[in-house]
């Protein structure tokens, strides 16, 4: 004799709270590992930008360099930047982007900039002589430019952009989560108010 085929249970589906409270506890999980060094280094350069006055890792050296562009940086009049600053590079060995062109009828000069990296060129219409200046920064410097995302180009600035956005979402979860306890959802948000409080307050002292 066959038995009938048993009806299959459907899985009872999680209430909204409990599906809300797994899902942002996997987001801040995986966040908050994503995230790690960009904490560590947020934070130690935070600290660095806002002691100028120590010195250490913040050494620069200046060189200063003459010469004269090949033929060709000059067409028509018209100064070809391209090839002015190819050459440069060539002879150099400059690095960074072209941040700043400018010319007249005497002069042109041209500019390259990284973090914690300088290097502005003058350059004679006339006969295609010019005067280069360099300036390196130390390690300390290049970090603290990089936190700002000072001449680090694009690419870098989408990382500042998404870096914050998980730093966004850490917070976000970690407050959500903190509610789903209880014991300590008071604490948690005497904290926050605390803490909203506070900045509130530096921000109006530092503004005044």
């Amino acid at each position: 004799m066959i038995g009938r085929a048993e009806m299959p249970v459907e899985k009872a589906q999680k209430p909204l709270r409990s599906r809300v409270y797994a899902l942002a506890r996997w987001l801040h999980l995986y966040a908050s590992m994503l995230s790690l060094l960009v904490v560590l280094f947020f934070a130690a350069t935070g600290i660095t930008l806002n002691h100028p006055e120590w010195v250490f890792g913040n050494a620069q050296t200046i060189h200063t360099y003459q010469g004269t562009l090949p033929q060709g940086w000059q067409q028509g009049g018209e100064v070809n930047w391209l090839e002015a600053a190819e050459a440069l590079r060539a002879a150099h060995g400059l690095r960074g982007q072209v941040s700043d062109t400018r010319a007249d009828d005497q002069e042109a000069s041209i500019s390259f900039r990284a973090p914690g990296y300088a290097a502005d060129a003058f350059i004679s219409r006339a006969d295609g002589s010019y005067t280069l200046k360099v300036v390196a920064q130390g390690p300390v410097a290049v970090l603290n430019d990089l936190h700002r995302g000072r001449d680090a180009g694009p690419a870098w600035a989408w990382l500042i952009d998404l870096s914050g956005g998980f730093l966004l979402l850490v917070a976000l979860t970690g407050f959500v989560l903190s509610l789903y306890f209880r014991k300590t959802r008071s604490a948690a948000l005497t904290v926050v108010l605390t803490g909203l409080g506070v900045l509130l307050l530096l921000t109006w002292l530092a503004i005044r």
